[in-house]
């Protein structure tokens, strides 16, 4: 056989397998989401059909949900992404832009102006990253050609397609994450139908357009999900030559002494009997030890993440020194 035909068996083969690979949605499940939808919502099946005849499958976005980048990610490299100079200095401008609205929400919920910003600097880099996708195409795509969290995406999806409703969001245009998280401060739908909180009282709840809507929000889902006034975040476990032979819960269970007794002293004075976790991050040089407070904890339920905290924490500091 000559090399071009060889070749041509090649990329014949090839586009069989991607033809092979390519996703596909599942009907029977869009005609049960369809009837279950109209039938709780009171809107008609043939309202929701049309809505869903117009969003477009991703395959893309199923690679990225079968391999997301946190996860491959140490914390060296994870940090480096979110705490630079330029993200610092843009969250002093941030701040500088919209102090009133942040020193009126730090008061009225008891999250301090720094952390509302380390959350809106990791999550959007202060609104300048939103995300490319339109929601719509995203959920339609893990609703129904993604089996394995199928059922999570379909009620984002219900959230959504009821969210647009009421708060007047363009179905077909507003953009967000692959995972269909939108705004400045990347909720997914549920959580925005949950816990968004116009700055305005009485106007609607803008995540998209409006830093003050995001800014009341963020604080509102904090203290919601039990934000400690005054209380310390995380704090690193000073010159310790000690291992964790476990990982721990990013739930604080464990006491500082239980934690001393293995060999790892905090740098921070605190009562022996508080609760805490302590979390391993890897570094170029080995491994760091940080101790994370019920603080530490909150932000990890805007993000399931030991990596993600610490970045919010480290970026949020960063720019309270900056701010001066």
């Amino acid at each position: 056989m000559c090399k071009t035909s060889v070749l041509l068996a090649a990329l014949a083969f090839f586009n069989i397998i991607s033809v092979i690979a390519q996703p596909s949605v599942d009907q029977s499940q869009i005609d049960r989401f369809v009837d279950r939808h109209a039938m709780i919502y009171k809107v008609s099946t043939d309202e929701i059909r049309s809505i869903l005849a117009k969003a477009e499958l991703k395959a893309d976005i199923i690679e990225k949900m079968e391999r997301p980048a946190e996860k491959r990610m140490t914390w060296e490299r994870y940090r480096k992404i979110f705490i630079t100079e330029e993200r610092i200095a843009a969250g002093v401008e941030f701040w500088k832009e919209h102090e009133t609205t942040l020193v009126n929400v730090s008061y009225q919920t008891g999250v301090p102006i720094h952390i509302i910003l380390g959350i809106i600097g990791v999550e959007t880099y202060f609104g300048r990253i939103k995300g490319s996708y339109n929601v719509l195409d995203a959920l339609y795509t893990l609703s129904f050609a993604f089996p394995r969290r199928s059922k999570y995406f379909q009620s984002e999806l219900d959230e959504f397609l009821a969210l647009s409703r009421k708060e007047n969001l363009d179905l077909y245009t507003t953009k967000g994450s692959y995972a269909g998280a939108m705004g400045y401060c990347q909720f997914m739908p549920s959580s925005y139908r949950a816990y968004a909180k116009s700055y305005d009282e009485g106007g609607t709840k803008d995540l998209v357009n409006s830093p003050e809507d995001a800014i009341a929000s963020v604080a509102n889902y904090l203290k919601v999900h039990g934000w400690k006034k005054g209380e310390a975040v995380a704090f690193i476990a000073e010159n310790s030559e000690a291992k964790l032979s476990t990982k721990q819960s990013l739930k604080p269970k464990q006491t500082i002494a239980y934690y001393k007794n293995l060999g790892f002293e905090p740098s921070y004075s605190i009562n022996e009997q508080t609760k805490a976790t302590l979390q391993k991050m890897e570094i170029e040089t080995g491994d760091e030890y940080w101790f994370g407070l019920q603080n530490f904890y909150v932000i990890t339920r805007y993000n399931h993440s030991h990596l993600y905290a610490l970045a919010v924490y480290q970026l949020a500091e960063a720019i309270k020194e900056n701010r001066g």
